[in-house]
């Protein structure tokens, strides 16, 4: 009896740990397809990963159905896909979370609930996040006007290591523009030269 509940145990931890190296690798296989634009082809396996809880699975599906890649464009689908990813505390899923409740794409508008998930992806170092999170700051959307702490997250973003430069890009493409607000993160953060 020892034996067969012995042999239960590894055949249910084996099977687990085949199950993630297989969504692992649909994963890979679908984020292939993905970035060579191969859409419909990528679709099904990123689905099958994330099916499976591979959070970035779900993070790219819901990329997929945002921008209708591979599948017809969904905004309530896409949300649901953010949201399990999000769940799991992927950054990159938080923020789209965020701009979902920010725009009301798939969900009804949320200032409060964009800014909570802005938050938690730009603790995690994600650029984009910092610089949605500064600009709640800067202009009070869901949480008070807070100039130092807009500057922080504002300096944060376009400082940050890996999106800091395409940001800052961004930015200046937008305020030679006239965009006024880019202007004035750019003078705020010192980076208008």
């Amino acid at each position: 009896m020892k034996l067969q509940k012995i042999l239960l145990v590894l055949t249910l931890m084996l099977s687990t740990t085949v199950g993630a190296q297989n969504a692992e690798k649909l994963y890979k296989d679908g984020k292939a397809l993905y970035d060579a634009e191969k859409y419909t082809e990528a679709v099904p396996k990123l689905k099958a990963a994330a099916e499976k809880g591979h959070k970035k699975a779900q993070y790219r599906l819901g990329r997929c159905y945002e921008k209708g890649r591979g599948v017809k464009e969904s905004d309530a689908i896409a949300f649901q896909w953010y949201s399990k990813s999000a769940a799991q505390d992927y950054a990159k899923a938080q923020f789209q979370l965020g701009q979902c409740y920010k725009d009301g794409k798939g969900v009804e508008k949320n200032p409060q609930k964009a800014f909570n998930y802005f938050t938690k992806a730009a603790k995690q170092d994600n650029g984009d996040a910092q610089l949605a999170l500064g600009k709640c700051y800067l202009k009070g959307r869901g949480t008070a006007v807070d100039k130092a702490k807009a500057k922080t997250w504002l300096t944060r973003a376009v400082k940050n290591e890996k999106d800091g430069d395409d940001i800052l890009d961004k930015l200046r493409k937008k305020a030679s523009a006239g965009d006024n607000d880019a202007k004035e993160i750019l003078a705020l953060t010192g980076k208008n030269k």
